[in-house]
């Protein structure tokens, strides 16, 4: 079965349940449909496979879940009380095609409605009880939602580089983990093993958080499907305007390698098979 048509199809047999308002549907399926790489979900699915596990259902609902809420995040990220952008996965933002309103309820049913979804999966009920804590801290007040306001409250402000790394590893960073720690959880690994898939996903999160500064300094609105150069314009402080895009681009490196050194260590005590895994993180190096 082809990964993302499971993901997407995960995402619409929930939504194909008879609906309060189709107004409301059609605005979140409008951006779960724009795209995107669908990494955190692939993520998810890559470990489990490693670790041997066969795909089922359950899972695909899993993944589907950290999906809706990172889709729920750009919707309400765009807003012009946010970020203010008019174009999202190189297609009109949420509240451009709709309203504001109507984007704002849409974020908000993709930021709540992943806990039923997980919590109505086929999986134990234990397991799915730390999925959902899991997830709450990664996307809420102490993880996405946290981060997002420390955002916001740094832009025109020249910050340090700590409390640049302190607003991403949440912002970013804990819902690029949240993954990582969910295969975790369902391939049933014990404690030390599942603070190494922490620690990997922290570290693919920072990588992909300092790509991102580097593609917003770098990159035409053609390969990002965004407007550049945002946080320039919003005098935000990035990884390059810190550091450089050399150094940001070593930072981007060392953190990808220092994963994948987890992943041979999981390979040699755990039989994991880092294959599938390691070819999607290598798809985050910036080249040339």
């Amino acid at each position: 079965m082809d990964k993302v048509a499971g993901i997407d199809g995960a995402i619409r047999r929930y939504y194909g349940q008879k609906a309060v308002s189709d107004d409301l549907i059609e605005a979140i399926l409008y951006s779960v449909d724009a795209g995107g790489k669908r990494i955190r979900p692939l993520v998810l699915l890559d470990l489990l496979e490693g670790f041997g596990l066969a795909l089922t259902a359950a899972h695909f609902d899993v993944a589907a879940a950290v999906e809706m809420i990172h889709t729920g995040s750009l919707i309400h990220d765009d807003l012009p009380a946010m970020d203010d952008d008019d174009y999202r996965r190189g297609r009109l933002t949420n509240h451009k095609k709709f309203n504001e309103a109507t984007a704002i309820l849409a974020g908000d049913s993709l930021f709540l409605d992943p806990f039923g979804l997980v919590a109505e999966s086929d999986l134990p009920a234990d397991i799915k009880v730390r999925l959902l804590r899991e997830l709450s801290y990664a996307a809420g007040t102490y993880g996405m939602v946290g981060g997002q306001m420390l955002d916001m409250e740094g832009e025109k402000q020249q910050l340090s580089l700590s409390e640049l790394q302190l607003i991403h590893a949440n912002k970013t960073g804990k819902l690029l983990a949240f993954p990582f720690v969910a295969a975790g959880i369902i391939a049933e690994l014990a404690a030390d093993d599942l603070a190494d898939l922490r620690t990997a996903g922290e570290l693919v999160g920072l990588a992909f958080q300092v790509r991102d500064d580097i593609l917003d300094v770098t990159a035409t609105f053609e390969e990002i499907g965004k407007t550049p150069q945002k946080d320039l314009a919003a005098e935000k402080s990035t990884y390059p305007s810190l550091l450089g895009l050399d150094k940001s681009r070593q930072i981007l490196d060392d953190s990808l390698n220092q994963a994948l050194a987890i992943f041979q260590k999981l390979e040699a005590n755990q039989g994991f098979n880092p294959d599938k895994i390691e070819k999607l993180i290598e798809r985050l190096r910036l080249h040339g």
